[in-house]
């Protein structure tokens, strides 16, 4: 038995063709985690939806600090209630990889700048507080704009409001985490309804947690931005009544309107950060696609 095996992690991501951590962990460029900062759930979700990814969002999790958003590279772990026999064999598998401590500091002991916890701790709360204040410090003091997802318990609460660490989690009890066992790290995890692989983006925000599966994150980010650029360009249309909220939502934009679209962007400072987009594939679906088609976009 062996925890945060590369070889495994390389073998559960092979989409991915970039550069990877040590640990076999994607590494998805800094850039794309700072453009997601600007976006919001809804246009993050719209690329991974379409492309057949439809478990990648939970909804049903507290937040640590309203408003906030949390944004990284995941770091996973998976538990299961404790059975004597198997805790004696994983703990003592991860006391002779020289971990120390109990496995949830055996996560938070190996992450770096960047990274975000998600740990699948069964929706337990009594005694399932993964992480308190120490740990919460360590994990800012660590990952710096990191935090965590924790589908499962937390606990000392008011210390941890004053730490800069966003924090998605189930619940909220007194007692010190027991009785649990690690059956994997950084292996695919399960949050509630969505599934997370190791070196996914997490992406908290609007509510709930979104895991962007690590070989599309650069799409993502694109058609975000496309998203993004739409809507400041359609709310200006609707606000001079240029366009009808039928035109504006419909999934296929005319060559007329993606014309004005283009030219908002090249001479609307509002549109500076949007003029290296690609328009031609909406191009072809206004040139090509069924002019009847009155399908609301996602």
């Amino acid at each position: 038995m062996r925890f945060n095996v590369k070889e495994e992690i390389i073998a559960i991501t092979p989409q991915w063709k970039g550069e990877r951590f040590p640990d076999g962990r994607p590494r998805v460029e800094d850039k794309y985690l700072k453009a997601l900062e600007n976006m919001t759930l809804e246009e993050v979700w719209k690329p991974i939806f379409v492309k057949g990814y439809e478990n990648q969002f939970e909804g049903e999790l507290k937040t640590l600090h309203t408003g906030k958003k949390l944004i990284g590279r995941a770091v996973t772990s998976v538990f299961a209630p404790t059975r004597p026999d198997l805790h004696e064999t994983f703990f003592a598998a991860g006391m002779a990889e020289g971990r120390k401590g109990n496995y949830n500091q055996w996560v938070i002991d190996t992450l770096i700048e960047g990274d975000v916890v998600v740990a699948d701790m069964y929706d337990k709360i009594y005694k399932g507080t993964f992480i308190g204040g120490n740990l919460a410090t360590a994990i800012k003091a660590r990952t710096k704009t990191g935090g965590a997802v924790i589908w499962g318990g937390v606990r000392d609460v008011e210390q941890m409001e004053k730490i800069d660490t966003q924090v998605y989690y189930r619940g909220i009890d007194p007692t010190p985490i027991r009785e649990f066992v690690m059956l994997g790290f950084n292996t695919p995890v399960r949050i509630g309804k969505a599934v997370c692989l190791p070196g996914d983006v997490v992406f908290g925000a609007g509510g709930g947690v979104l895991f962007i599966p690590s070989h599309l994150v650069q799409e993502v980010v694109e058609g975000a931005a496309k998203s993004h650029i739409k809507d400041i360009f359609g709310f200006e249309m609707l606000t001079a009544n240029r366009f009808t909220t039928a035109q504006i939502d419909r999934n296929t934009w005319t060559e007329e309107m993606l014309d004005m679209l283009t030219a908002f962007i090249r001479e609307d400072e509002r549109g500076q950060s949007f003029r290296d987009l690609d328009w031609s594939c909406e191009y072809e679906l206004a040139r090509t696609g069924d002019p009847n088609d009155t399908q609301t976009a996602l």
